[in-house]
């Protein structure tokens, strides 16, 4: 790696990406490729995800990506939260003219097409049609697909204009019962981050000019990056009645009235990965939490031609004991590059356990294990268990989780003072717990002064009298400030 973290944050974190292989630049603003090594590490997150919603009776469906204008108008806060970032189609077709490919001025649309930022909007103008009594209640649907929203300041996963994501959607019959679903699904994602991504997280409420348009409440979760920069992992909105009043969306209760539904959203992207190559990375390349990595254990052979073909055979043997037994293990049996070579390569990618297996550890009967996190050798019997090896796996997980957990309750800071704030927030970041007063020009004052926000209000609610750190007007309870991406 020629970028190290301390020095250039961003192009270390760039760095990590291209030579890691997890994506690269189209060459089109704001949209990345990303690659398959990149791709299979969003399947893997989508996998677990996909299994739990499951598990608690949301199912997967797809809305189409176009949205009618005069649909997404219809909710003004909705729309006013994306008007200078759509993506607008307006004509049909294209044609040739002189060798020059133009728009085709007759196949102009009635009606512009918005390329969906999200979609409420299209999925409450079809809840229309499938409820109209209790029984259809509740409707609880997920999806897995894009959307596009034009961004000013793009940086690979964490902010581009196209991105990969999961959106749930539920209607309900009570204001309970949302709720409810709204602060399940915060807890859902608080567990994923923390138990499969080993990235720790706190829970919060965005503050009311910061939270999701056309949501009464948006919830969610925060995590600290290395750099002492925040970044928000996943958002789960309760919607209120919002939705159902602007498209008229009711339903017939047990008693035979009339009511509008209640509703939720929620949703998580490809910024995950973004966090996870922020929160565990080195000046090695990326470290992975074994529990989401595309492959957890690589074999390398360390031979010579004469040699091959007895240590390929035992080889094959561990990665098929390997394979039976679950665990995710690739065996890099290429012969055009030597064994230092892709040392490098699965450092680099993060590969939490390598095997190393030549004709010493043949003749010793053992085996020698790297672990990515630690960059410790262990030697193993070459007849190992897998017990052994699952119990070093979750080692790792740990390890990686502690390590985070570590340097975010650092970072977590509580300050009365602004002259402390500032020095705080220039010199190291983190979550700086302060109050405020609940205005949004203090906000915003605040962020002129020192680029921080307010993140979220700490969720449980625990309310404390004092004063605000800016205005020194009366606050009821502290909220968190950071940097962020």
């Amino acid at each position: 790696m020629e970028n190290k973290r301390k020095e250039n944050y961003s192009k270390w974190y760039n760095e990590i990406i291209l030579k890691s292989e997890l994506a690269e630049f189209s060459g089109i603003r704001g949209f990345m490729i990303i690659k398959p090594y990149g791709y299979s590490l969003w399947e893997m997150i989508k996998k677990e995800l996909d299994k739990i919603f499951r598990q608690t009776g949301h199912k997967n469906i797809y809305f189409p990506l176009l949205i009618p204008k005069s649909i997404l108008s219809k909710e003004k806060e909705h729309t006013d939260l994306f008007s200078e970032g759509c993506a607008i189609v307006t004509h049909s077709k294209i044609k040739k003219d002189q060798e020059k490919i133009i728009i085709d001025p007759k196949s102009k649309l009635k009606e512009e097409l918005i390329i969906r930022p999200t979609s409420e909007s299209i999925i409450w103008s079809i809840y229309k049609r499938w409820i109209q009594s209790y029984r259809d209640l509740p409707v609880l649907l997920n999806q897995w697909g894009n959307a596009i929203r034009w961004e000013m300041r793009t940086k690979l996963f964490l902010r581009t204009t196209e991105f990969l994501w999961q959106e749930g959607h539920t209607a309900h019959s009570t204001k309970k019962e949302a709720i409810e679903e709204t602060l399940n699904i915060l807890n859902i994602y608080t567990d994923f981050s923390q138990n499969f991504m080993a990235i720790p997280v706190l829970q919060g409420i965005k503050p009311h000019m910061d939270k999701f348009h056309g949501s009464k409440t948006t919830y969610c979760i925060e995590a600290l990056m290395q750099d002492g920069k925040s970044l928000q992992m996943g958002t789960s909105h309760f919607l209120g009645q919002n939705f159902s009043k602007v498209f008229n969306v009711q339903f017939t209760n047990m008693n035979g009235y009339k009511e509008y539904i209640w509703s939720t959203s929620w949703g998580i992207s490809t910024r995950l990965i973004g966090g996870l190559i922020m929160s565990h990375s080195d000046d090695r390349g990326l470290i992975l939490p074994p529990k989401i990595a595309p492959i957890q254990i690589v074999i390398i052979p360390i031979y010579k031609k004469k040699n091959f073909s007895i240590i390929d055979e035992h080889a094959n043997n561990i990665l098929n004991f390997l394979e039976k037994k679950n665990i995710r293990t690739f065996y890099d049996n290429r012969t055009q590059f030597t064994p230092g070579w892709k040392f490098h390569e699965y450092e680099i990618k993060g590969i939490p356990i390598r095997i190393n297996i030549g004709i010493n550890e043949i003749k010793n009967e053992k085996l020698e294990i790297i672990r990515r996190d630690t960059l410790e050798t262990i030697c193993i019997p070459f007849h190992f268990s897998i017990n052994l090896i699952k119990k070093l796996l979750c080692d790792i997980q740990k390890n990686i989780y502690q390590k985070a957990l570590h340097r975010t309750k650092k970072y977590m800071i509580e300050l009365d003072n602004y002259h402390d704030f500032k020095n705080q927030i220039n010199d190291s970041g983190g979550f700086i717990f302060a109050h405020w007063d609940g205005t949004k020009n203090t906000g915003k004052k605040i962020q002129e002064e020192t680029e921080a926000t307010i993140r979220f209000i700490p969720f449980p609610s625990k309310e404390k009298e004092g004063k605000c750190i800016f205005s020194g007007k009366k606050s009821k309870q502290k909220v968190v400030f950071s940097k962020s991406y």
